[in-house]
């Protein structure tokens, strides 16, 4: 998708003026017991940046709630950015996701992923924006926090547990690795609050949200 036709579907989008209407609560809900305990709620404009030990361990399972609540209930986009692997829509669909209100990016250059993440996350389409960054520099990052701020979007990025930096702009900085029977959630840094650490148990019944012929 070039980037004319990704700003002409923003800007189409009914909800393009989302950003003028009662403000936006700070946080959504996570949907997982202890998250709620470790962490409080995902933040709202702001950057969540997640990083695993292993891909595919769980890390699209500990936030699909919240993006399936934010696909529900905003007539705004969800939008995946550069996913690994291609998103599964009968999971997603199980998972109590709105298919209708997905939107799945594949830039061809590093500086076109860059432009699709700021505009998505400035321009108050997006209500969630998923992305596999490349590795962003810190004014890149800030320019991205405050395209969240000023979009009000809930912003998750996935990186490689290699990739894990010091110093970080983002709002909220998780760690995760496997455990037997779900993952294992280090809060690594968030705002106004100390790290801490939890366990999930992921349900048996829970579906795969990438498709297991994806690449």
């Amino acid at each position: 998708m070039s980037q004319e036709a990704l700003q002409q579907l923003l800007q189409e989008h009914p909800q393009r003026l989302w950003r003028g209407q009662t403000a936006a609560p700070q946080g959504v809900a996570t949907a997982w017991p202890v998250l709620d305990t470790v962490l409080g709620k995902w933040p709202r404009g702001a950057l969540t940046e997640i990083y695993s030990s292993v891909d595919g361990i769980g890390e699209l399972r500990l936030v699909l709630p919240a993006v399936a609540e934010l696909s529900r209930r905003e007539k705004r986009w969800v939008l995946w950015l550069t996913p690994p692997y291609l998103p599964y829509a009968p999971a997603l669909a199980a998972a109590g996701i709105d298919l209708s209100r997905m939107l799945l990016v594949h830039p061809r250059k590093r500086l076109d992923s860059l432009w699709v993440l700021e505009q998505a996350l400035r321009g108050g389409t997006c209500s969630a924006v998923l992305a596999w960054p490349p590795f962003l520099a810190p004014a890149q990052l800030r320019r991205l926090q405050l395209a969240a701020e000023e979009g009000q979007s809930v912003a998750f990025f996935f990186h490689k547990a290699e990739e894990e930096g010091g110093h970080s702009l983002a709002a909220l900085r998780l760690r995760l690795a496997p455990t037997p029977s779900g993952l294992r959630v280090q809060v690594r840094k968030r705002r106004a609050g100390l790290p801490g650490e939890g366990e999930l148990t992921f349900p048996e019944q829970m579906a795969w949200s990438f498709s297991p012929n994806g690449s």
